[in-house]
């Protein structure tokens, strides 16, 4: 007996009892292997049985889809309102008599300025004059040009004619005429034409005046010294040291 002993000690295991256990654990992987398999073919199986219900039902999905832009045009319902209130900001149209270009002086003077801004536009006038030639019209200067009537143009362009015979010596701009010695007010191109006429005058004679406008320089006695250095006429200029 002590010797069976000894010899079933001596002996290995069964190897059956390990290749069983290594079964198991295959056995076990294939098991999960399939769960995970069938899962996926369900959620497959799911997804197309969702689609097959769209296509079976698209009443459905229009309904969601149509239902989409209506809120986004309730959304929009304030933004909408927004131009209407600038529409009320908008001035109020102009009567059909309006001009928006008055002429006179053969000068264009927009429409709406007022009576003494629109007079003062024009070349030879201040704004004094402006008022003085309103006052003498009789209109009201409030009033813009483009309401005024033809008759009141023309007594404007009346009053701005006769300038010199109610106005001041002070206010004309042309006193003592080389020509005639007396005391006129020159409006628009009249202007140009008789000062160059007159330093063409003022050359011929060789006065003082018409030399110093030949040659460029200052008429009325201004310094040369240290302004209105050009030319030749560069003053003292020091040496330089070599």
């Amino acid at each position: 007996m002590d010797k069976e002993s000894k010899e079933n000690k001596e002996m290995p295991e069964d190897p059956v009892d390990e290749t069983t256990g290594e079964e198991k654990i295959q056995d076990k992987a294939e098991e999960a292997v399939e769960e995970q398999s069938e899962k996926e073919t369900t959620e497959i199986e799911d997804a197309d049985e969702e689609s097959e219900s769209v296509e079976e039902n698209p009443e459905d999905t229009e309904e969601e889809i149509t239902e989409e832009p209506v809120k986004t045009e309730e959304t929009k319902e304030p933004e909408a309102a927004k131009p209407e209130a600038k529409k009320e900001i908008k001035p109020k149209k102009k009567d059909d008599d309006f001009q928006y270009i008055v002429r006179l002086s053969n000068t264009d003077i927009d429409g709406d300025k007022n009576i003494v801004y629109g007079l003062h536009s024009i070349k030879g006038i201040g704004m004094h004059m402006a008022t003085l030639i309103a006052e003498k019209a009789g209109i009201d200067r409030s009033l813009k040009m483009g309401k005024l009537s033809e008759s009141q143009i023309k007594k404007l362009q009346d009053a701005i004619d006769s300038v010199t015979e109610y106005a001041p010596t002070w206010m004309l701009n042309h006193r003592k005429d080389y020509d005639t010695g007396e005391d006129i007010h020159l409006i628009g191109p009249e202007i140009d034409m008789k000062l160059r006429d007159e330093i063409n005058i003022m050359k011929k004679i060789r006065s003082y005046r018409g030399i110093r406008h030949e040659r460029g320089l200052p008429v009325r006695g201004q310094r040369t010294r240290a302004n209105n250095r050009k030319g030749l006429s560069l003053g003292v200029s020091k040496k330089r040291e070599p």
